[in-house]
């Protein structure tokens, strides 16, 4: 057994958002509560996707992972959904578990919606990760996340396999690692294709820039090199745009790091926990 892993069980729970949405989470209540950290998985998967992560994280940080509105075991209302909307059922969830603060975390949809909610409660995000994400897609973006919501529509989640396994896994680990890849496409398989297009309808509208220079919270921005849904230049120009924010590119890595090398993840969100604001 990994000697960072935890011992203690992990909870599983549900919370109510002011709006009435089930959030399902799994709360690990471990060392002494100080450290405790958010995570937030990416576009159409769930909670599970951080488990490598959580395992190398040590005893000592306390962690949060839940899924998103839409997604796992989480309510799927009607949209049209918001990253700022996604950013208030987290603060929903902070006041359920009795969290005031802790270091924010997320993977690609879950790095916008780790932006929206540190421009709209910059007291309660310890720090922030950032993680193959970014805060604009570009102009093009409503266009071509509509594409992708309408493909979803008319042809089915299982039509969209091949491209999602090749945009989130780089091709050695794709032949090194199918287990992984395979239990990533179970998951995506499981949603439920109207959430997953307002989800992606959420993301072709996403626009964090302007928040940007107001950050004051230690900043980690994280990409892999071969990531092309959320290049390296999206990246830089979050380092660019967060005051003393640092950058790490993983050689290698392509869009869903976490998966790919939780230990380099982990390592970054444990240095940021001990960053001091």
């Amino acid at each position: 057994m990994n000697s960072k892993t935890q011992t203690s069980t992990p909870s599983q729970g549900e919370a109510r958002t002011r709006d009435g949405t089930r959030i399902g989470y799994t709360l690990h209540s471990r060392g002494d509560g100080k450290k405790r950290a958010v995570l937030i998985h990416s576009l159409a998967l769930d909670r599970e996707f951080w488990q490598p992560v959580i395992q190398e994280l040590g005893n000592s940080v306390s962690i949060l992972a839940y899924d998103c509105r839409g997604h796992g075991a989480s309510d799927k209302p009607a949209g049209p959904y918001t990253v700022e909307l996604f950013a208030r059922d987290l603060a929903d969830l902070l006041d359920h578990v009795g969290w005031d603060s802790a270091l924010i975390a997320g993977a690609s949809m879950g790095g916008c919606v780790t932006l929206a909610f540190a421009a709209a409660y910059p007291e309660r995000a310890t720090a922030i990760g950032l993680i193959d994400t970014t805060a604009w897609y570009g102009a093009e973006a409503p266009k071509q996340w509509e594409e992708r919501a309408q493909k979803a529509i008319s042809d089915g989640l299982k039509s969209m396999t091949q491209f999602q396994t090749t945009r989130w896994f780089s091709d050695a680990f794709r032949a090194s690692n199918p287990a992984v890849m395979n239990k990533a496409v179970e998951i995506f398989l499981r949603n439920d294709v109207k959430p997953y297009a307002e989800t992606c309808r959420m993301l072709g509208a996403c626009d964090m820039r302007a928040a940007l220079p107001g950050f004051r919270m230690p900043t980690a921005v994280i990409v892999g090199e071969e990531d092309y849904a959320a290049p390296v230049a999206m990246a830089e120009a979050l380092h660019k745009g967060i005051a003393n924010s640092t950058l790490k590119v993983i050689k290698g890595g392509r869009h869903l790091t976490p998966l790919e090398v939780p230990q380099v993840i982990a390592a970054e969100l444990n240095r940021l926990l001990e960053a001091k604001r």
